[in-house]
């Protein structure tokens, strides 16, 4: 299995854990994404990376910017956005807390 595949195959257990939470299947920025209740983004995939919305003043967000290789999502080369962070797969570990706490996280 290739790197990309282990972090596709690990982003779809996490989006068929949250399924029974409401969150579903979508695209944004033509990536892979989750989406709430209200059809409002909190995660997805990028470049075999987990993006989570966790809210730029959440401890959460701190927490996982500080993981070795996480920055804030770019997806316009230049414009990060600030409330959302790239978790790389070397913390696939902890993707599954990033993705429940970016569910949680009020938008």
């Amino acid at each position: 299995m290739t790197n990309d595949q282990g972090a596709t195959a690990r982003y779809e257990a996490i989006a068929d854990e949250l399924a029974p939470r409401g969150a579903h299947r979508s695209k944004m920025f033509g990536m892979p994404c989750l989406k709430d209740v209200n059809g409002k983004a909190f995660a997805g995939l990028h470049s075999g990376e987990l993006v989570c919305r966790l809210g730029r003043d959440s401890a959460e967000h701190a927490e996982a910017l500080a993981t070795q290789g996480a920055h804030l999502f770019d997806p316009a080369d230049g414009r990060p956005m600030k409330d959302w962070v790239c978790l790389p797969e070397s913390a696939a570990g902890q993707w599954q807390r990033y993705a429940e706490a970016a569910l949680a996280a009020p938008r």
